[in-house]
């Protein structure tokens, strides 16, 4: 995918335009929310924080506006927290999640359904085809685009998801990588199809081995990458991530992690999500996609948990009777890198949503954080 900016302008949007009321919704998922000022009906209840009173901040982030993250694993509440917020307080919700961007994977994704996104709409989902492919890359440029977009409006970006990686390359920017190069990675795909990918690790743990340690042998997608990368440029990735920049993100950032301590139970969530998954007809969906797309099991769409495992079912790789326990497991093994991710994330302020008054708190956080954002 094309990385670059595609022309739409950046800016930075003080941050005494935010103002806060219970937000009213617009109409549609992809509208731009009602202009700041008006409340439903057309009211004035939105009213602008710098006439509220509160203490201003003097540090020289209190110049930015605000932003806030909301980070966790899969099954970990993040969407019903956001939709609790969005009830609140004057944000618009941007999807931080790789496989929401593909149009028609509905189920597996766990996309709000649309009597919600009417409610709440949800910026960055359904941009693309199942056959395409979606970068961190693009996402940083699609994000900043939508935050520009909903601060100019006096809103505040609430960005929610788990794709962990989008959220570093906002945060910290991305390194100059070479771009995908088509011969070598059929070069790449060949040398998998005779050797397996496990083999091509191997390889990896010799170009790379820091990054080879972080991957499964069975990771096809990341290990077709990182091999492409080290081929092209004769460094590892540390090498190159040393060497790029800090991008500026110029946001005041609150960013809120979903970290559940009891495992079981976020285990029993899993299991319970994904059951809930096949009956709502997840099998059926990803017939369908086979049969509207050309797809195979290469696909990044196709490599999505839950998806993955219901392809190898229907192509007689597994068996039907063991599809929801595959299905639970790479679910499972899913939020433990989640969770990883989270452990080696700077500025992130920890909730357990297990807990009875974990909500309730980080209300109190988010209602703390928009109105010290008053100046």
């Amino acid at each position: 995918m094309d990385p670059t900016f595609n022309g739409r302008s950046r800016q930075t949007v003080p941050a005494r335009q935010i103002v806060v009321a219970s937000a009213s919704r617009p109409q549609g998922a992809n509208q731009s929310p009602p202009p700041a000022g008006r409340g439903p009906g057309g009211g004035s209840s939105n009213t602008p924080l710098g006439t509220l009173g509160f203490p201003r901040a003097k540090d020289e982030n209190s110049r930015l506006p605000p932003a806030i993250l909301i980070l966790g694993p899969t099954a970990s509440g993040k969407t019903d927290l956001a939709l609790k917020l969005a009830e609140r307080f004057p944000v618009d919700i941007i999807s931080v999640d790789s496989a929401q961007v593909f149009r028609d994977m509905d189920i597996g994704t766990a996309k709000p359904d649309a009597t919600t996104l009417a409610r709440f709409p949800h910026r960055l989902i359904d941009l693309i085809t199942p056959e395409e492919r979606y970068s961190a890359a693009r996402f940083r440029d699609d994000a900043l685009c939508e935050m520009t977009a909903i601060a100019a409006s006096g809103r505040v970006p609430l960005l929610v998801g788990g794709t962990m990686l989008y959220f570093k390359a906002l945060r910290e920017g991305l390194a100059n990588l070479p771009p995908a190069d088509a011969p070598l990675r059929a070069e790449i795909d060949a040398a998998a199809a005779t050797h397996g990918w496990p083999a091509l690790h191997a390889e990896l743990a010799r170009l790379d081995p820091v990054t080879a340690a972080r991957l499964q042998p069975t990771d096809a997608q990341r290990i077709q990458r990182a091999l492409e990368i080290v081929r092209l440029s004769g460094k590892p990735l540390d090498v190159l991530f040393a060497a790029q920049s800090a991008a500026h993100l110029p946001y005041r950032v609150l960013a809120l992690a979903l970290v559940p301590q009891d495992r079981a139970i976020l285990h029993q969530r899993i299991a319970a999500r994904f059951a809930e998954m096949l009956a709502a007809g997840l099998v059926e969906e990803v017939e369908s996609l086979r049969r509207k797309y050309r797809l195979d099991a290469g696909t990044p769409s196709m490599r999505c948990v839950g998806y993955r495992q219901v392809w190898e079912m229907l192509e007689g790789r597994l068996p039907r009777s063991e599809l929801p326990d595959r299905g639970v497991f790479a679910t499972r093994q899913f939020a433990k890198r989640q969770l990883t991710w989270l452990r080696s994330m700077p500025g992130i302020e920890p909730f357990d949503p297990l807990e009875s008054e974990s909500s309730g708190r980080a209300l109190k956080r988010v209602e703390e954080f928009i109105r010290a954002s008053a100046s």
